[in-house]
């Protein structure tokens, strides 16, 4: 095969100079022989670490309620060590997201993911074995330190595996793999005590590391590092026997070469990396912005005043809703597109965020108006009881909508498109400044939501979360490309202005 002329060809496509369909009509042809088999079987235990995440920001949930109420005083927690313990993780996911971007560029994507795993079985470790409350933060410093490698290498790994008509879905599955994790744990801690439960959670690294064993590095990290031979076999690998791999071996060399050496700050000048540069860390702002946290906070109060009293199952329903429609995304990512799916589910977390805002408005002048009658009436049992119930499902319907418009956009897509508007180049210092910005926003949330509740009041919050969804819209519809059925060298073409979108 004339590896050089299909370069030049490839190169004439992306610049303009020759019919772009005739480029589609190879892709085309070249996808038509892949096999996806090992393609999915790579996805699927890379994403035993985003599982091995989801259990880690699940755990909190069923154990601190054991924790603070366990017979030995060494551990027992106080509100405010239960709050360390909640929180904490993000503090070690933050560390974790730097030094994966430095690890994915030093060993790769493929190791870097199988030495993750460590962290994640010593800190579940630490946490069985703990005999005092340092301990059990230790451990979960260490698995939020993994928890941060394996949030930035994971998608990744899986965008530079996959092409460009399954990128969607599989990217979709990093999400879906958390909230799947999430669920779990919270099935489990209805039945397990906290030290069973930490047990169970260190299974999914454990088969992440055996597992990686058996799979490749990625093609464009080993073209990167001047390994062809290895590349082609990886491709091989993931393609299938009956398909022409040089072909795509070119494609991405060329991108490779074009871009030149190692990453500079200077590089930061580039069109071609500060767009999608700005682009992944306004996108983390905004998903934190949206108020997740928040609604995941008042979701155990919401239902008991619903009249749901066991608060553990409840929290299970939350899970299945985010799994379900997590699930949907990911079969419509590649269909819909991705900046559809930001638009619909801005729109419906500013509906139900301004609902939420109104709620707590009306539950205000509820409360106000049960306080007078008490004093007017010196009746003071039963009298707000009634409003609340009214008022219910009116949360309750504002919280369906909201987790469910979150779980098919703004959760899974910031993720995916991270890990493909890069340059190669740039991929593992990009990544690890859109992680960050993702762990310290969701740090701040968390730390001054109560603050904003005082200074805001409770509806004011809310309706502060439902103007951010609504930049979000706007924010998506003017900035943000379409990456749908694009091979990751055409969006960084799009950048660079040397192809249209």
């Amino acid at each position: 095969m004339d590896i050089q002329g299909e370069r030049r060809r490839l190169l004439e496509a992306e610049s303009g100079d020759t019919n772009p369909s005739g480029l589609m009509s190879e892709q085309d042809a070249y996808l038509s022989k892949v096999k996806n088999g090992k393609l999915f079987l790579a996805t699927f235990a890379s994403v035993l670490g985003p599982l091995s995440f989801g259990f880690v920001l699940g755990y909190s949930s069923p154990a601190i309620p054991e924790l603070t109420r366990d017979a030995d005083p060494r551990l027992r927690l106080d509100d405010v060590q239960a709050s360390w313990f909640g929180s904490i993780v993000t503090v070690g996911a933050a560390v974790g997201g730097l030094l994966g971007g430095w690890m994915v560029e030093k060993i790769g994507r493929k190791l870097s993911l199988m030495f993750c795993s460590l962290p994640f079985v010593f800190g579940f470790t630490i946490i069985i074995a703990a005999q005092n409350v340092w301990m059990l933060y230790i451990g979960r410093v260490l698995t939020g330190l993994a928890s941060g490698v394996t949030s930035l290498v994971v998608p990744l790994y899986i965008s530079e595996t996959a092409h460009e008509k399954v990128r969607g879905t599989l990217g979709s599955c990093v999400q879906l793999m958390v909230v799947l994790g999430i669920m779990g744990v919270y099935l489990a801690g209805l039945f397990m005590d906290w030290r069973w439960l930490a047990i169970c959670c260190s299974i999914p690294p454990t088969l992440l590391m055996v597992c990686m064993c058996f799979m490749p590095e990625t093609p464009r990290f080993l073209l990167s590092q001047g390994k062809r031979r290895e590349a082609e076999e990886a491709l091989r690998f993931l393609r299938g026997p009956d398909t022409s791999v040089e072909w795509e071996c070119a494609r991405i060399e060329d991108a490779c070469d074009e871009q030149g050496s190692s990453f500079q700050m200077s590089d930061l000048k580039d069109a071609g990396v500060y767009k999608p540069l700005l682009i992944g860390i306004m996108l983390m702002v905004f998903q934190q912005m949206t108020g997740i946290n928040a609604i995941m906070f008042y979701a155990e109060n919401i239902f008991e005043q619903a009249h749901f009293k066991e608060s553990d199952l409840a929290s299970v329903i939350v899970g299945l809703i985010q799994v379900v429609f997590t699930g949907v995304a990911a079969l419509v990512m590649d269909r819909a597109g991705r900046k559809v799916l930001l638009i619909v589910s801005g729109v419906a977390m500013a509906i139900s965020t301004t609902t939420f805002g109104v709620y707590f408005y009306l539950m205000s002048k509820v409360h106000n108006t049960t306080l007078h009658s008490a004093v007017t009436l010196e009746l003071q049992t039963g009298v707000g009881e009634e409003p609340h119930a009214d008022l219910a499902w009116l949360a309750l319907a504002s919280m369906a909508v909201f987790i469910s418009g979150f779980a098919i956009g703004w959760g899974p897509i910031p993720w995916l498109i991270m890990s493909e508007v890069f340059p190669s180049k740039v991929r593992g210092f990009a990544s690890a400044v859109v992680v960050l910005t993702n762990w310290s926003m969701a740090f701040i949330v968390t730390k001054f939501f109560q603050n904003m509740m005082v200074l805001l009041t409770n509806a004011g919050t809310f309706w502060l979360f439902a103007s951010m969804c609504t930049v979000n819209v706007i924010f998506t519809i003017i900035f943000v490309p379409e990456t749908k059925g694009k091979t990751l060298e055409q969006i960084e073409a799009v950048f660079r202005g040397t192809s249209g979108p």
